[in-house]
C-alpha cells in the first residue's frame, strides 16, 4: 500500500553512511560557525546532527542573516 516506510534493515548500508556523514559535516560546521560568531554553539551543533536541511536553514536566517544586516542608525536629535 504505502512504499515509503522502510525498516533499517532495508536501507542499504552505503545510504545510513552517506546520511550519518552528511549529518555530522551539517553538525561541526554549525557548531564552528556559531562558536566563532559567539552564538550558542552547543545548542546549534547539536541541533544540527539531528535532521537535514532544517536546522541549517534556521540557522541561517536567525544567526548568519542577522549578522550581515547593517547596524540600525540612531537619530542624534
Amino acid at each position: 500500500m504505502n512504499d515509503l516506510h522502510y525498516s533499517l534493515n532495508e536501507i542499504p548500508l552505503v545510504w545510513l553512511i552517506l546520511i550519518a556523514v552528511l549529518l555530522l559535516i551539517q553538525g561541526t560546521w554549525i557548531f564552528q560557525d556559531a562558536r566563532r560568531r559567539g552564538r550558542f554553539p552547543w545548542l546549534w551543533g547539536l541541533w544540527g546532527i539531528t535532521g537535514f536541511p532544517t536546522p541549517l536553514i534556521i540557522y541561517w536566517f536567525i544567526v548568519v542573516r542577522a549578522d550581515r544586516r547593517p547596524p540600525k542608525r540612531t537619530s542624534d536629535k
